[in-house]
């Protein structure tokens, strides 16, 4: 069940990010709206004049090609011989590069060859256009690929004749293209791309300009376009553009710091339920660490109460397990009521010039019933002529019997105890290795914290408050030093206690 803080941190929670939610799916649908609307109008702007100057440079070149139809029609419809008047017009007709005029039977009238292999692809259009052309009558323009123009036109008493004219691509460029899109007023790019998609004509460089949008001609250039491209910066999309991103980024603001509340929130949340969990656990625990020895007292001493035990050997025996059992009572209690101390700020050292063998061993012997009785193989290496350590000698034996009680604790079918102390880079390093079950490399810095066991399942029947190393970390740091953990899963632990030997003097 959560505790009231938790539901009131949820309950807060929800009134922040519901709110905060709706207002930035609003505003995001809001500028996702009115890109969407400025990209439309302007595009919409965009095709209308591309639209325009299409439509104006087809009636310029339907103009100009009628007009030279129309003068080709008075030369043939003269009574005397055409084709030095012909020969006369092109001269003046740029934009007609070459001419060539069939008469009904097929027959070349004009020029009297086929010029640069055109016949190869003019004639077959002419052969194609001309059954139709000649059977309906009339004059008619007609478009086709490379730019080939087919019409038909009457000579002198009424005969037809068709006339096939090769536009000239940079007349029409020069003459058309540039003389009506040159003129036009627009912050845009306009472009005219043939049938392939090549660029016939630009008003400026396209270079890494963006197509908008592009128009077909009609009847006068089928199967080319008209472009409309945007230059890189420019205006109004660009404009438009940047208020986006500013409103976006706006919000996006706003979302990472809704975001972030929300982790944090969750977060606090989640400890907070973790430590409950853990004080219980750690009530738990010390219940039963407090009850086993009690236990265990009680036991062994109304069997001596009641007499039942007559060997005096025997008697001194329970006598050492109801010393052993009240000495493991008082390190619980001791570590508890450190514990409270240190978590309400009040715990104090007493530092002391301090022998350091004397300790190890002190702190060592109080162990040596639960040791020999389990079997452990126990190595103990000092250096010689171990400088004193300034240190509470209390708290310090403490923290060493937390380890070794651990090395019992956590031990596996392989019973050894390694206990050795030395001088490394001007630190006292007293180092606590067994052979036990070992903690993960990921749980390493996890097993310092309060509260926290090491979640096997071969760890969680074995007794324990969740302090001890706790109390440890906070002796050594209270002394300048540190501990240290390397551990194997499988192949056993060694934990390393380092105390200046030259510690800062405290304030």
């Amino acid at each position: 069940m959560w505790s009231p803080s938790a539901r009131f941190s949820t309950l807060a929670l929800l009134a922040i990010v519901a709110p905060a939610t709706i207002v930035a799916a609003l505003g995001y649908v809001s500028i996702r709206q009115w890109e969407a609307s400025s990209e439309l109008l302007y595009r919409e702007q965009a095709r209308d004049m591309a639209a325009m100057a299409a439509e104006k440079v087809e009636m310029m070149l339907r103009h100009a090609e009628d007009a030279f139809l129309d003068r080709l029609q008075a030369i043939l419809a003269a009574p005397a011989p055409p084709a030095r008047a012909v020969d006369k017009l092109l001269v003046h007709s740029p934009l007609v590069r070459r001419l060539y005029l069939v008469s009904r039977r097929g027959e070349l009238l004009y020029p009297g060859t086929w010029q640069d292999g055109d016949a190869a692809v003019v004639g077959p259009l002419i052969a194609e256009a001309a059954k139709g052309k000649f059977e309906r009558g009339g004059k008619r323009e007609v478009v086709a690929g490379h730019q080939i123009c087919l019409a038909m036109i009457m000579k002198r008493g009424g005969e037809p004749v068709l006339a096939a004219f090769i536009r000239d691509s940079d007349a029409l460029r020069r003459e058309i293209l540039e003389g009506t899109l040159g003129a036009l007023e627009s912050s845009t790019i306009i472009a005219v791309l043939d049938h392939e998609g090549r660029t016939v004509y630009s008003r400026a460089p396209i270079g890494d300009a963006q197509r908008v949008l592009s128009v077909s001609f009609r009847e006068t250039l089928p199967d080319w376009r008209l472009a409309i491209y945007q230059a890189s910066g420019s205006a109004p999309r660009l404009a438009v553009r940047r208020q986006v991103m500013l409103l976006t980024g706006a919000f996006g603001v706003l979302l990472v710091v809704i975001v972030a509340g929300i982790v944090t929130t969750w977060r606090l949340m989640r400890r907070e339920t973790e430590m409950a969990r853990l004080k219980s656990d750690f009530v738990a625990n010390v219940s039963h660490d407090l009850k086993t020895p009690l236990s265990v007292i009680r036991m062994f001493g109304e069997t001596l109460e009641m007499g039942r035990v007559t060997d005096e050997g025997r008697r001194r025996e329970y006598y050492g397990v109801i010393t052993r059992e009240s000495e493991r009572l008082s390190r619980l209690i001791d570590n508890v009521l450190d514990f409270s101390r240190i978590e309400s700020g009040r715990q104090t050292y007493e530092m002391t010039p301090t022998s350091v063998e004397p300790l190890i061993r002190g702190t060592l012997e109080a162990f040596a019933y639960p040791l020999a009785q389990q079997g452990f193989k126990v190595e103990v290496s000092v250096t010689p002529d171990l400088p004193e350590v300034v240190m509470d000698a209390e708290a310090v034996g403490q923290a060493l019997a937390n380890l070794i009680d651990n090395a019992i604790k956590y031990s596996g079918d392989e019973r050894a105890l390694t206990l050795d102390a030395r001088v490394v880079e001007g630190c006292l390093a007293i180092a606590v290795t067994d052979r036990g079950l070992g903690v993960a490399p990921g749980e390493h810095a996890k097993i310092f914290e309060k509260f926290y066991r090491v979640g096997q399942s071969d760890t969680q029947g074995r007794r324990g408050s969740g302090v001890g190393l706790a109390l440890v970390r906070h002796i050594a740091e209270a002394h300048g030093g540190d501990v240290t953990v390397a551990s194997t899963p499988g192949e056993g632990s060694r934990f390393t206690l380092r105390l200046p030997v030259v510690p800062e003097r405290n304030a």
